[in-house]
């Protein structure tokens, strides 16, 4: 158990440079051990059920696992019952959305990349395929093959078909595995396409240069980093502290801990602004807190939000993503 959070301490440090290609990579690994030891057509009725939820339930877990580890989900949703009235505004329900479309174009990756790495292997597509009762369908399968071919087609992928000769139970074989690599490739090439199309134009609306924009990244994590280092620092003295005073039943000293209206306001999503230079929540609370000049239009306008009234330019979107969530 500590081996594998010693790998995954270094998978969230380098997540910015290993990115969405590590994760890829670990589902394609994934399925094809699962491939290989759990998987087992049954060559019965349940072909195509079994076939299908082992190509699909597996993809939805890992989006589920994905919206679960993204720090920006947590930002969206906590509290959010606790700000009804604001759901009668749509422009804040339209940004809502577009912060959870952001999410969900990261939380896809590992789903996508174990439907086409299934696919392109074509184990549970075979299965799947063989168990189809659409007469179109196993008429195209079995063009030109035995009488039997349809009724034994479930039999296949076991080679279990009695009346019919193996020859041809291996080209109907070829011919699914066939169709489920070219439904992979389709899906690999349509992703990327997509992605490249996202980020064109992600990039061609972008407020900030191409220069501030990797220096904002390189900014979003090292906060990130040293956010988590100094509340793991604070957490452990202050512990310390009440500890210490319990035991030796003497007055605690003084921590300075920040108040809850201070940790509320730096855990809303982050809104950029053309008339503000601010990198980060963070980054705006503290520099509103101690300015002076802005001292009394920070009492007036909180810095926390109700909520995204306006959505990030989509260039931005990393912004509020951090590490992983655990």
């Amino acid at each position: 158990m500590d081996k594998f959070k010693t790998v995954l301490k270094i998978v969230q440090k380098q997540q910015t440079s290993l990115g969405f290609g590590l994760v890829a990579l670990l589902t394609a690994g994934g399925e094809q051990i699962f491939s290989s030891v759990v998987f087992k057509c049954p060559c019965s009725g349940w072909n195509f059920s079994y076939g299908m939820v082992f190509l699909l339930v597996p993809a939805l877990a890992l989006l589920v696992l994905g919206y679960i580890m993204s720090n920006k989900t947590w930002k969206l949703f906590t509290g959010l019952c606790l700000r009804k009235s604001k759901f009668c505004h749509f422009k804040y329900v339209c940004s809502c959305g577009v912060v959870f479309f952001q999410i969900t174009t990261t939380a896809v990756v590992a789903p996508v990349s174990w439907i086409a790495v299934a696919l392109l292997n074509g184990n549970y597509f075979e299965c799947a395929m063989t168990g189809v009762n659409a007469t179109v369908f196993t008429n195209h399968l079995c063009d030109g093959k035995s009488p039997q071919c349809q009724s034994e087609l479930y039999k296949f992928p076991c080679g279990r078909a009695t009346h019919v000769p193996q020859s041809e139970s291996n080209d109907v074989l070829a011919t699914i595995r066939a169709e489920s690599q070219i439904l992979g490739w389709l899906l690999i090439a349509s992703i990327m396409v997509f992605n490249l199309l996202l980020t064109c134009v992600a990039r061609c609306n972008s407020p900030v240069s191409y220069l501030q924009l990797k220096f904002w990244r390189v900014y979003a994590q090292r906060e990130s980093d040293l956010l988590e280092n100094y509340t793991a620092d604070h957490a452990e003295k202050l512990a310390e502290r009440n500890l210490k005073s319990f035991f030796q039943q003497t007055r605690p000293e003084p921590v300075t801990t920040p108040s809850n209206q201070a940790w509320e306001k730096i855990s809303s999503l982050y809104r950029f602004s053309t008339r503000d230079h601010y990198y980060s929540i963070l980054h705006k609370y503290v520099e509103k807190c101690h300015d002076p000049a802005e001292a009394r239009d920070h009492r007036m306008s909180s810095v926390r939000s109700d909520g995204p009234d306006t959505a990030n330019p989509a260039v931005l979107a990393f912004v509020d993503e951090g590490k992983m969530m655990l």
